[in-house]
């Protein structure tokens, strides 16, 4: 398996790389190598499911020779390397599908493809990585191509600072990476991870170890508050770009923390609390800032950032539930927390294919400017509607499932726990994922009222037409698996309970039956909703079979014959109310032309706005202050070469110093 998965590298970047030998100005080039990644990308993820079932233990190791100092060439394939990997390959599928009708008929550059393919295999390359110094580089390569992903549009000012913030954020990143894999090795004396035994990483060390891992991946995660760049980078991105780095690059950051838990032992009580609260902060800030933007894009991003905050309450009360000796607790938080990662690459690049299918089609990424699509772009609009309701962990689609485990886990813990510090945490974690569940209900009533709903507020909506049939099927394709895990859960069941058994205590959980029987309940609760509906729509119609059909007439509006468009909600008034409850957190502003008296034919304009104090409080003055540290040193570069050599010169007389005398 992992020889398969290393032609898959190859056979992906070897594509990429054609499309350096292609003029791309027609788009011709961009749907061959686009629309080819896809059907490898499926081809591969067919053959590993096939795997999986035939050969229920994919454990694998595999040593490649390489003249790397210090390192080998380590592989290894687990089931929590191929939990990863199957939205992975699901979401690389979709989005080159997607990005060969999104990019055709526009001026790309000819590494745009290379890029993407790039992207892919150093993804791939960290879940296969068993080694510190080859997980770096894979880690940097993802990096580096997701960086030129974002700078995509290079004449654009803000793209180009995006990008930036985001190069600096993650290898920010890369920095406490280095330094937790010195940690490891020094302890362990070996960069292999095989050496890295739980019971050489305990007590203090093991804290350490966890407190490390969460700024070496969380700012790869982007929960609150290493966020900063998320918001900046995946609206400047192309959509299909955005899908993957939100669907799933992020993720890595999720994986990098599950993997780090598998190296230490035993799981402390205040990693799960402290998983949590940041679960908890991530969520709420996050959807509520989502709610106050007025870009497409921006505002899903910040939906990223809530729904990392969502995977961490999962984990965070797996970890305490192991902790405080509740494995059935742990075994519901960690099984919602890790549903949740592939939940979200789902329904999350739904929304990002369809906000890049609407600003295609409009030219603006502006919610205000939009309105009345749905009757324009049809197949988008039922596409994103779905996936607005499965990110609101509503019934019938994906994030209900994930949730309802995460749920269960905590009001098990709350009920029954007689550790009142785990009913305290659980407490916690269902008031968050309730405050989050009902935001994010409201803020997806906002986007899809204002841009699909209503009239039209550009003269030009009704001009528009559907987006091409690759970037419709690339939505359709993950819509399916939105439904199919929404309803079928306990099919997913099987391939879920593997990497969370990991992650529990030997022999804690001998059985899968508590997570499979609830799945089973739920999937026939909803079956049995979806047979009511249909029982009653169908006596609803023998009864109405030879009666006269009902007449049509416009519906009561105040007296007003034909509403125009500015009569209706923008998504400034729409989430007033919310964003003036939450002002503080949130730092709002609000905005109205009270100076223009309200006669007729003359506009009232009223605007609200979200500070995202994180960026503009903290962050920005940071990198400034450290900016004017090291322009004090420019002195040091008077652009002599004379000057060069006799740093270099004295530079090793120093080394020769110390090494003599110490």
């Amino acid at each position: 398996m992992i020889e398969t998965t290393l032609i898959y590298v190859i056979v992906t970047v070897l594509l990429g790389t054609a499309g350096l030998f292609f003029r791309v100005t027609n788009g011709n080039s961009d749907r061959f190598i686009g629309r080819a990644i896809s059907v490898v990308s499926i081809l591969f993820v067919t053959g590993f499911l096939i795997m999986a079932v035939l050969h229920p233990t994919p454990i694998q190791n595999a040593v490649f020779m390489w003249k790397m100092p210090f390192a080998s060439f380590a592989t290894g394939i687990d089931w929590l390397s191929m939990f990863f990997l199957v939205p992975l390959l699901i979401l690389t599928a979709s989005s080159s599908l997607y990005g060969s009708g999104y990019m055709a008929g526009h001026s790309s550059d000819r590494g745009h493809w290379l890029q993407f393919s790039l992207l892919t295999a150093g993804m791939v390359l960290v879940l296969l990585a068993r080694n510190a110094l080859l997980f770096l580089i894979a880690w940097e390569l993802m990096s580096l191509s997701s960086f030129f992903l974002v700078i995509t549009d290079r004449k654009n000012e803000s793209s180009i600072r995006a990008g930036w913030i985001y190069f600096v954020t993650t290898h920010l990143g890369t920095a406490f990476l280095i330094v937790l894999f010195f940690m490891f090795a020094a302890i362990s004396g070996s960069f292999d991870f095989s050496a890295w035994r739980p019971e050489l990483f305990t007590g203090r060390t093991a804290d350490v170890i966890f407190i490390l891992s969460l700024f070496a991946f969380g700012l790869k995660a982007g929960f609150i508050p290493f966020h900063v760049w998320l918001p900046l980078a995946h609206p400047a991105a192309p959509s299909h770009v955005s899908a993957l780095m939100s669907g799933i690059m992020i993720k890595m950051g999720i994986y990098g923390i599950i993997r780090v838990l598998l190296f230490i032992s035993p799981f402390h009580a205040w990693w799960g609390g402290l998983l949590i609260v940041l679960g908890a902060v991530s969520g709420i800030l996050g959807v509520l800032f989502a709610i106050g933007q007025h870009d497409i894009k921006q505002l899903l991003a910040y939906h990223s950032v809530e729904n990392i905050g969502i995977i961490l309450l999962g984990i965070g009360l797996g970890v305490a539930g192991v902790a405080y000796g509740s494995p059935l607790v742990a075994l519901f938080g960690f099984a919602g927390g890790l549903l949740h990662v592939v939940n979200h690459s789902l329904f999350k690049s739904i929304l990002f294919f369809g906000a890049g299918a609407v600003i295609r089609q409009t030219g603006t990424g502006h919610i205000d400017r939009m309105g009345g699509l749905i009757r324009s772009m049809p197949k988008t609009a039922a596409a994103f509607l779905i996936g607005a309701i499965a990110i609101c962990g509503l019934p019938f689609f994906n994030g209900f499932i994930s949730e309802c485990f995460i749920y269960t886990g905590s009001i098990r813990a709350a009920v029954f726990s007689a550790r009142p510090q785990l009913a305290l945490l659980a407490m916690t974690v269902l008031l968050s994922l309730g405050l989050i569940g009902g935001l994010a209900a409201a803020c997806f009533a906002k986007v899809f009222g204002v841009v699909f709903l209503g009239e039209p507020r550009l003269d030009t909506a009704e001009k528009h037409k559907e987006a091409s049939a690759s970037m419709v099927t690339g939505m359709w394709i993950l819509v399916s698996l939105c439904v199919i895990i929404g309803l079928g859960s306990p099919l997913v069941v099987p391939l879920l309970v593997k990497p969370v058994f990991m992650l529990l205590p030997a022999g804690s959980v001998t059985s899968v039956q508590p997570l499979f029987g609830f799945s089973l309940r739920i999937s026939a609760i909803l079956f049995a909703c979806i047979g009511v509906v249909v029982v009653v729509s169908l006596v609803r119609i023998l009864f109405d079979r030879g009666k006269s059909p009902a007449g049509s007439a416009p519906t009561w509006d105040c007296g007003y014959v034909k509403p125009d468009a500015s009569m209706q909600y923008t998504a400034s008034s729409f989430a007033d109310p919310i964003i003036h409850f939450f002002r503080l957190p949130l730092a709002a502003k609000r905005s109205m032309n009270k100076t223009i008296a309200p006669l007729p034919g003359v506009p009232w304009i009223f605007s609200s706005s979200v500070d995202d104090w994180f960026l503009s409080r903290i962050f920005s003055p940071m990198v400034s202050s450290v900016k004017n540290l090291f322009s004090l040193l420019h002195w040091f570069q008077s652009g002599k070469s004379q000057l060069y050599i006799l740093y270099i010169a004295l530079t090793v007389l120093g080394l020769i110093l110390w090494k003599y005398f110490l």
